[in-house]
């Protein structure tokens, strides 16, 4: 069921096939997945013991496959939160929603304007072959980090161009005008937290 997601994942169209006809529906989408580290929910918890073999823990997480996993541009573990974690002390800051939402709204607007003139207006439309283009390639200093991960093998093409637009998408967050190497640093960081 989850496989089948992969292609409107890629391409924002729900294609249905039948015998005399197929229809195409718009399917642009934000997915949001969440599993267990293992069937018993405790690996990788410093203050619990995991029961599960690896073998029944690679099983457990293999029912999400490694194709779909590339059309998913952001992976993080969550460690599990103490009670203390939980209290909150007066003097911290905390970013509440709406400061949140308005720098969305200010990174979209950046997105928006440097894409007028294209077809898109977000980050998440862009293709890839665009940003990799002449007219908006990024300095190879900037992506060395990213070239060598492709090269070793640490990503995919498919991964490379999702890092890109996560990246664009965070210098956006910062108002800055291109993505440095921290940028897509913390891309490929968010991209591959899962793995580390």
């Amino acid at each position: 069921m989850l496989d089948a997601l992969r292609q409107p994942l890629e391409s924002g169209v729900i294609s249905v096939h039948r015998a005399s006809a197929v229809a195409h529906y718009p399917g642009r989408f934000q997915l949001v997945l969440a599993a267990n580290p293992c069937p018993c929910g405790q690996f990788g918890d410093p203050d619990a013991q995991c029961v599960c073999t690896p073998a029944t823990r690679r099983k457990y997480l293999g029912r999400m496959s490694g194709p779909l996993l590339d059309r998913v541009d952001i992976q993080l573990r969550v460690p599990r939160i103490t009670s203390a974690q939980l209290r909150v002390s007066d003097g911290e800051r905390r970013v509440t929603s709406a400061q949140a939402r308005e720098r969305v709204v200010a990174a979209r607007e950046r997105a928006a304007t440097r894409l007028a003139g294209t077809p898109w207006r977000l980050n998440s439309q862009v293709p890839g072959s665009w940003l990799r283009a002449p007219h908006s390639r990024l300095e190879t200093a900037t992506t060395s980090v990213l070239d060598r991960a492709l090269e070793h093998g640490g990503i995919t093409m498919r991964g490379y161009d999702r890092v890109l637009r996560v990246a664009w998408t965070l210098a956006d967050l910062d108002d800055a005008d291109h993505p440095t190497a921290d940028h897509l640093g913390r891309a490929l960081y968010l991209r591959k937290a899962l793995s580390s």
